[in-house]
């Protein structure tokens, strides 16, 4: 696993061990850069199940001005910070030591331009959850025009709708899948 771009272009990074954790291969971090490079620069990240932090740290390379990592598993928040240390990167990040559910509902000091969630592929549930908070109307986390980008098994389906969150773009590669969300007005979302 490395960086693929940017300022730690082939820096090396480190995935915990064991199979917990799922880092997203660097062959679709750099699909998901792609479409999201004219978006990337001074944008506000929330990587949400960090993991190893590899996607944030590849959006933080890119040239994204702020990161916020959402992680509770203890082998991923080591791994998480042995890989900032070893980028030498102490400014524009910060790790929140929680589940994603308990970190949603504190308002951010600021709303997110990019929103990026890798749930264990087995956690479904987690899925609906987090896209549901996301896209409710009440919810202070995206900014204007923010997008919201789900990893999962390509075998699964995501809803076309989350409350206010409408996909706009699937993109499949292997044994995964990224959904690309944006937010539409409540009336804009037809009634169904």
């Amino acid at each position: 696993m490395r960086i693929i771009a940017g300022t730690f272009r082939s820096r090396a990074l480190q995935a915990p061990p064991g199979l917990a954790t799922r880092p997203t291969s660097d062959r679709l971090r750099e699909t998901l850069f792609n479409v999201l490079a004219p978006r990337i620069g001074s944008a506000a990240f929330l990587d949400l199940y960090a993991g190893s932090g590899a996607v944030g740290l590849e959006a933080l390379s890119r040239g994204a001005a702020q990161i916020t990592f959402v992680e509770r598993a203890p082998a991923a928040l080591k791994t998480l910070r042995a890989n900032l240390a070893y980028l030498g990167i102490d400014t524009g990040i910060k790790i929140q030591e929680s589940n994603v559910a308990q970190s949603l509902r504190k308002p951010p000091p600021a709303p997110f331009d990019l929103i990026f969630l890798d749930p264990p592929w087995d956690a479904v549930d987690d899925y609906a959850s987090t896209l549901n908070h996301l896209g409710a109307p009440s919810s202070s986390l995206l900014a204007p025009d923010a997008i919201v980008i789900a990893e999962h098994r390509r075998k699964q389906t995501l809803n076309q709708r989350y409350g206010n969150l409408d996909r706009y773009r699937l993109l499949e590669q292997g044994d995964a899948a990224l959904s690309f969300y944006h937010a539409t007005e409540p009336s804009a979302i037809s009634e169904n």
